[in-house]
């Protein structure tokens, strides 16, 4: 195995338009920092970057749907992003942005030295153009039915369907996110990355971790989705790629490369890029060498991503770092698969997600809760699912009446007994507990069992088994659990002290391990613990080492002699009815099918006409329209029928601003059981239509009807 000097770590680059979901956080960030705290603990030289990728089509969908510039975007988002990820817990080392001056300047000084190395084809090609909107469409900017899949809604870059990549000339019926017309075929000039000249050393490199015999990663490391996407691509044999773009927005291609003028980086180009300027913008900040990790081969490069992204981190990224020739390659691209929502795939044109800074304001100081179930349900091998009943019981049933449980008992206990004071016990005697066949060093043999569950956590992390080292934690707190139930130390204490006091002291030890073990999956919890222990707060130098030493020779995790603090509540249990609340929020968006998908649903899945009778739908005029404060998608709505009033909540606000809508005829449902979303009573539901781009608009009738009238 190769040894590294250090480890530089990154995480996906999230995309500025638009908030953190949980399947964010369980994808690219919460393992990151798993990872890292570990590491830290373990006494390792470990820099954790990442930032925000303000560049690229995607965010210019988001400032003309939001009739902002995109700098207003990026600025709005990149702030939501940095104080999302720090209240969560998020270690980064840098949080940096690509919209800066650095990123810049590092993304074209790199495509600059590619360029003189001749590394790139220069093509003129035939891309898509908007007539109606004067301008060549970025791969974002075209959506159209996936080849492979038959995905509908697939981009011009990739189908997120099927993860299939794609070029916008193979999509099926493409149709331009701008103005939804038919595209024309125009004439532009870029620069392709050959990938097809790469694909030798990327087979060897990715497959057998070699690159001309030179050993630099043990491929069996790798997750097999990620090897077995990435054979997939090269199997099927790589083509050039287009390095740049036709873009208003982003990183300019240098102006002394003959016809740069228009042109902007492609995004995959700049984005991985993010990750080096961000390492310079540590190092500057803090006066160290960032070339060491990025250009010394002692430096262990990890990426952390979502599935989706594969591709660009084990081959295009790759591709580029080789090319340029001083840069170190991955040693490892540990992605996770994706998070589904209540038996649905999260979608943020749907709000259909469970939004990161939401939950923060609803569950306030309960951080590590959301850390604990989102790794607990990590999709480290496969699509997994979140769903909120999970939530409370990992809560109630895990924390609250295992870890918590255990803790608790333990600190009052030795309030109880011991006034607070780690007892002391004669080490000299073989205590024994009323086991089968008794249980002779009962003490220092639980500490060897208790050092060899800490080791085992701690090989979970190094394999990037996050979910397996949190079950291990939990084994940790079991563990404590049955030795308290056995040999419970309240009955006991009136006939055995000496078995007592070995009990207390065996507790207070795993507690104090727990508060070291558990810092990678819940920071917030470990703090807790060292407050309740009368211990300060870990430093993440070699805490984790140092306890594992101690162990193996049978030394104290917590001295005897020690005052420990007053008992307090590290968990408290969550009520049904906050449950439901949240389940009611997330269904709260009118144009949301409530309904689990079907899967190639037939023609035949009709209704009854006496179902379409029961309802009751009217023409109405929007009177008034407001913003429901604390929600993004909704609008408050006031409705004229003729002869009354009523008010409506609607999720129309990422499409309409109430200016817009005061005036408008609409069609009602007006004998929906009224219901409260966010506090506002709402007495019926506006009847939009929605294309496949996911754009809004009002059903309504050809002309002017009086308020009231039936639709039929």
């Amino acid at each position: 195995m190769r040894q590294f000097e250090r480890i530089l770590v990154t995480s996906a680059l999230p995309y500025a338009n638009g908030p953190l979901h949980i399947g964010h956080l369980s994808g690219a960030y919460l393992s990151a920092d798993i990872y890292v705290r570990f590491l830290r603990l373990m006494d390792k030289d470990v820099l954790f970057v990442c930032g925000s990728d303000e560049n690229g089509a995607a965010i210019t969908i988001r400032a003309k749907k939001d009739r902002v510039e995109p700098q207003e975007i990026v600025d709005k988002y990149h702030s939501l992003f940095e104080d999302t990820f720090r209240k969560v817990g998020l270690s980064f080392d840098v949080y940096h942005r690509t919209s800066s001056d650095l990123h810049h300047a590092t993304a074209q000084e790199f495509f600059k030295d590619l360029y003189d190395k001749g590394a790139f084809r220069e093509r003129e090609s035939e891309q898509y153009y908007d007539v109606s909107a004067d301008q060549f469409l970025a791969d974002r900017y075209i959506v159209g039915t996936c080849p492979k899949c038959g995905h509908e809604e697939a981009y011009g870059d990739q189908c997120e369907n099927c993860g299939s990549s794609l070029s916008p000339t193979e999509l099926i019926d493409p149709k331009s996110t701008l103005s939804g017309n038919i595209p024309e075929l125009r004439k532009t000039k870029h620069w392709y990355l050959p990938l097809n000249e790469h694909e030798e050393w990327l087979k060897e490199w990715i497959e057998n971790g070699r690159i001309e015999g030179e050993e630099l990663h043990d491929p069996r490391e790798w997750k097999n989705h990620v090897v077995g996407q990435c054979k997939s691509w090269l199997d099927n044999g790589l083509n050039e790629r287009s390095m740049t773009r036709d873009l208003s927005w982003g990183v300019d291609v240098p102006q002394d490369i003959e016809g740069s003028e228009g042109k902007k980086l492609y995004v995959w180009m700049d984005a991985p890029i993010g990750y080096i300027s961000a390492t310079k913008k540590w190092a500057t900040d803090k006066e160290e060498s960032w070339e060491q990790y990025w250009k010394s081969d002692d430096t262990k490069l990890v990426h952390f991503i979502g599935k989706d992204n594969i591709v660009f981190h084990c081959i295009i990224f790759p591709a580029i770092l080789k090319t340029h020739g001083a840069y170190i390659l991955p040693e490892n691209v540990p992605a996770n698969q994706f998070m589904n929502l209540e038996g649905r795939k999260i979608s943020t044109s749907k709000n259909w997600a469970v939004w990161v800074h939401e939950y923060l304001q609803d569950f306030p100081g309960m951080e590590d809760e959301l850390r604990y179930y989102m790794i607990k349900c990590m999709p480290e091998s496969k699509d997994s699912e979140f769903t909120w009943k999970g939530f409370q019981d990992a809560n109630n049933n895990e924390l609250v009446n295992n870890l918590a449980n255990f803790i608790n008992r333990v600190v009052v206990l030795t309030n109880k007994y011991y006034e607070g004071v780690v007892p002391e016990f004669d080490e000299s005697i073989d205590f024994e507990t009323p086991d089968e066949e008794g249980f002779p060093g009962f003490h220092d043999s639980e500490l060897m069992a208790l050092h060899d569950l800490v080791q085992e956590l701690s090989q979970h992390i190094r394999s990037y088994n996050f979910r397996d080292g949190l079950k291990t934690l939990m084994d940790i707190s079991t563990r404590g659990n049955q030795i308290l139930q056995f040999n419970e130390p309240w009955k006991a204490i009136k006939e055995d002290e000496e078995l007592v006091k070995v009990v207390m002291n065996l507790s207070l030890q795993i507690v104090a391990a727990i508060r070291v073990v558990c810092r990678p999956f819940l920071p917030f919890t470990s703090g807790k613990i060292s407050n309740l222990l009368g211990l300060p707060a870990l430093e993440d130098k070699d805490e984790l080492l140092t306890m594992l030493d101690n162990l193996a020779e049978g030394f104290p995790v917590i001295e005897a002699g020690h005052k420990i603090g007053k008992s307090a509540h590290i968990f408290s249990r969550i009520d049904d009815k906050v449950i439901e609340k949240q389940i009611e929020k997330l269904h709260e968006i009118a144009f949301v099918d409530k309904s689990p998908k079907k899967e190639n649903k037939k023609e035949t899945d009709f209704i009854g006409f006496d179902d379409f009778q029961k309802l009751k739908i009217q023409t109405a005029t929007i009177t008034s329209a407001e913003a429901v404060p604390k929600a993004d998608k909704l609008l408050k709505l006031e409705v004229d029928l003729g002869d009354h009033k009523r008010t409506v909540v609607s999720g129309i606000a990422e499409h309409y601003v109430p200016a817009d809508v005061v005036g408008k005829q609409v069609s009602m449902v007006t004998n929906l059981e009224p219901r409260k979303i966010r506090g506002v009573l709402s007495q019926g539901m506006i009847l939009m239509a929605e294309d496949k781009l996911g754009k809004l608009c009002f059903v309504s009738p050809e002309k002017t009807w009086d308020n009231g009238a039936t639709i039929r």
